[in-house]
């Protein structure tokens, strides 16, 4: 029987998820905690040393998730999304709290909120953000259905900080929504 072995990391991505294991370990509120973490987050966004190369790595078809920390007890985990031009993610929303950040490139996001029609349902787009290198964002479900893809012409990385351990659920995503939208 063959144990996992931890993913590769960086001393600043170390820093950081300390950092986080610290604000979580609060126990405040989702909101909260996602805005501290945030914060926490953007002091490391576009550091050359916060990601190994093979972190940094695409994939041709999709964009590529690299789980970089998943703490032991579940309650937070830290993805790196690589994304080469043209790949986005299904309109989705989260299973828990979380924040994202653009380390490298822009990431397109269209947000959609969800509007009751007698026995079914239908999305409508709200809102549509270009998230630039630098950028953070938070989000407490439910409410948080979006769509991300990559906005430039090279390729984009984000990191992920999710109140869930993604290596156990298999992803942050709680539900993938094939239903009509509107665009705005």
């Amino acid at each position: 029987m063959t144990t996992p072995t931890a993913p590769p990391t960086t001393a600043r991505l170390d820093q950081f998820v300390g950092d986080v294991r610290e604000v979580v370990g609060r126990g405040l509120p989702p909101d909260t905690t996602a805005y501290l973490v945030g914060e926490r987050l953007a002091a490391h966004l576009g550091a050359p040393d916060l990601l190994t190369d093979e972190q940094r790595e695409g994939h041709p078809d999709r964009y590529r998730q690299h789980v970089l920390h998943a703490e032991q007890d579940g309650s937070f985990s830290v993805v790196a999304l690589v994304w080469l031009p043209g790949q986005q993610t299904s309109i989705h929303d989260h299973v828990s709290w979380g924040v994202t950040g653009v380390h490298q490139g822009t990431e397109s996001e269209r947000r959609y909120r969800l509007v009751p029609e007698g026995m079914t349902a239908r999305l409508v787009a709200s809102e549509d953000v270009a998230n630039q290198q630098g950028d953070v964002c938070s989000f407490t479900p439910p409410g948080d259905i979006h769509r991300v893809s990559n906005g430039c012409s090279s390729v984009a990385i984000s990191i992920h900080v999710y109140g869930a351990d993604v290596v156990r659920l298999g992803s942050s995503v709680r539900r993938v929504y094939d239903l009509p939208a509107d665009e705005i």
